[in-house]
């Protein structure tokens, strides 16, 4: 059996999630990556470098720069003969291909893997998050979106050798009119180690100066719930949960949070919890492995006070 692997890259270099989704696969054969781009020459480099790689296969065109279906799909469909597991993380890219791919190859997709069973077994969430389905697939052919939070990354220091791909013309039917970032210096949320979350108790988006304030202290990603979002305190792309991101973090911090099902979905994954709350019947005080319950204004200064006198560093 052989694996393809859709690397994920933004800005001319390797997602994160791409070494965690060849981590997740390692087991069900030889590992190709397929990077698809324009001016890609690091992204190669990056996916050459993770171990067990067999091989990066590269094609550059101006119309992959969308990474939209219909510019992915026609390439994918055309080397997918030579592979028994089709790949690529559950995020916004996977999200809108993979469905796509699998209809033109006429099987059905398996998303949100947890756990790789074997060649064709894997866990998946269901009902938000509260159970999971272990799914046995006996398709001729795997179509897999990976929660890339469940696994960790693969090292770096392989040497996988590169093969141009030839391709057709790139059809282009949406037209990219510009993308808006959130500018930050905090590690990546959806791959994080650990996560400093704020909840609509902070109060405010200069309360949540605080919430960064303790992360850059950890080294930490910043989280939002979905009414912290809502009420205009944190941007978009902070929002954890089942309408957000899903993260899985080795630590979680959740300030002002209660704990809304719709976002303990988003972070299941979490080895350790920490909840501050002034309410210790709060759901997720309950949950958590460690409660601080207080005034977050006056909790987290002591805290970031308490790191910077003992000389914690992460």
């Amino acid at each position: 059996m052989a694996v393809l692997v859709l690397a994920d890259h933004d800005l001319g270099t390797l997602s994160p999630a791409t070494a965690r989704v060849v981590n997740a696969i390692a087991g069900l054969g030889a590992v190709d990556v397929l990077v698809l781009g324009e001016g890609v020459d690091q992204v190669v480099t990056q996916a050459a470098a993770l171990n067990g790689i067999a091989k990066v296969i590269v094609a550059q065109d101006v119309g992959f720069n969308s990474q939209s279906a219909e510019a992915l799909v026609p390439v994918l469909v055309g080397l997918a003969s030579c592979y028994s597991h089709i790949v690529t993380s559950a995020g916004t890219v996977g999200r809108d291909v993979f469905p796509r791919l699998a209809a033109k190859l006429d099987i059905q997709p398996i998303t949100d893997v947890v756990a790789v069973r074997g060649a064709n077994r894997f866990d998946r969430p269901i009902y938000a998050g509260n159970a999971i389905e272990t799914v046995t697939s006996n398709q001729v052919r795997q179509v897999l979106t990976i929660r890339a939070s469940a696994f960790k990354p693969v090292a770096s220091g392989g040497s996988a050798s590169v093969e141009p791909l030839t391709h057709g013309t790139v059809t282009q039917v949406a037209q990219l009119v510009a993308a808006h970032r959130t500018q930050s210096d905090v590690p990546d949320l959806a791959t994080a180690q650990i996560v400093v979350g704020g909840g609509i108790a902070v109060g405010s988006s200069e309360g949540f100066t605080l919430i960064e304030q303790l992360a850059r202290r950890l080294n930490a990603a910043v989280g939002a719930t979905r009414a912290a979002v809502d009420a205009g305190y944190a941007p978009n792309d902070w929002q954890v949960g089942q309408t957000g991101k899903i993260i899985a973090p080795d630590l979680y911090i959740a300030i002002g949070i209660s704990g809304a099902l719709q976002h303990l979905a988003g972070i299941q994954g979490a080895k350790k919890i920490v909840a501050i709350n002034t309410d210790a019947e709060a759901p997720l005080v309950k949950l958590a492995d460690v409660a601080l319950i207080g005034d977050l204004f006056t909790t987290i200064p002591a805290l970031i006070a308490e790191l910077d006198r003992v000389g914690v560093t992460l």
